[in-house]
């Protein structure tokens, strides 16, 4: 991607050398990263396991020694850039329908951090918290993404368009109307609604792209079929399969590789909202 020389964010929070403290009466780290892994397979909202944690213990932030690099490593600018065509591309969207977009604000943080859906764990991978509009990440991620076989700036690039996905739909309603219906709903049922969501954001993702490229002209050779490797990377067949069970439908939450890397395309060749009708 060419993201270098350009704006960067000023909405990004970094909390990275910052430590957890927590009372004895918490879930210690190696039930919390269960209990999330469990949210992920077996179709629990994340954030509703992460909310577990609140009110179990005490939970505050304290600086602590660390081996994070400087605050403006390469790795931060990349994710200030990147959010910057975020608020861009979505500022002059929301414009051309008569309304003003609300920018989220990118906590980048290590291993654990407060947020106002509880607490953010690196084992959850990146999430978008609806209680404080900001997207958590994790940089570890980065390295988990080439592990499952999706390298590169642009693979990276799509899981924080994907996550500004959310973020819209948080905005517009979409959000709110689906943990409305899923309060009321089976399990089976909620969980389809969970995938409808999660492919909406990878179309929203795809719109996010062909705007911005027509805009500035960002992309490089091969970092289309990045995106769609990331796409399919996280896949719930595809986690399912590598975690050692079979891939079970009723259990999806984000969707299979093949329908993320079809809507993702879907929002990148119309570059309109109203293709991306994934609860019809």
């Amino acid at each position: 991607m060419r993201w270098r020389g350009r704006r960067q964010s000023s909405n990004v929070e970094d909390r990275r050398g910052q430590g957890m403290l927590r009372s004895k009466r918490g879930a210690g780290g190696g039930a919390m990263i269960l209990l999330v892994l469990a949210g992920l397979f077996f179709g629990e909202d994340v954030q509703k396991v992460l909310s577990l944690f609140v009110g179990n213990g005490q939970v505050s932030q304290q600086s602590q020694p660390t081996t994070t690099q400087a605050s403006n490593d390469q790795n931060k600018q990349f994710v200030s850039t990147i959010l910057a065509e975020t608020e861009d591309t979505w500022n002059a969207v929301f414009a051309e329908s008569g309304s003003s977009y609300q920018a989220p604000k990118l906590v980048l943080y290590e291993g654990r951090t407060p947020t106002a859906c509880g607490v953010g764990q690196a084992a959850s991978g990146p999430f978008y918290c609806p209680g404080d509009y900001k997207i958590y990440i994790d940089l570890s991620f980065m390295n988990e993404l080439k592990k499952m076989g999706a390298p590169g700036d642009f693979a990276f690039a799509y899981v924080i368009a994907h996550e500004v996905g959310h973020h819209i739909q948080n905005l517009i309603g979409v959000a709110s109307d689906v943990r409305q219906k899923q309060a009321r709903a089976s399990k089976a049922v909620a969980n389809g609604l969970s995938v409808k969501m999660e492919l909406q954001a990878d179309c929203l993702a795809g719109i996010w792209i062909n705007h911005t490229e027509r805009r500035s002209s960002i992309l490089e050779q091969g970092d289309i079929e990045e995106g769609f490797s990331a796409a399919a990377a996280v896949g719930d067949d595809t986690i399912m399969s590598r975690a050692g069970m079979p891939p079970r439908r009723e259990n999806f939450t984000h969707g299979s590789s093949k329908e993320r890397m079809h809507w993702f395309q879907q929002g990148m060749k119309t570059g309109s909202i109203n293709s991306c009708q994934t609860f019809d």
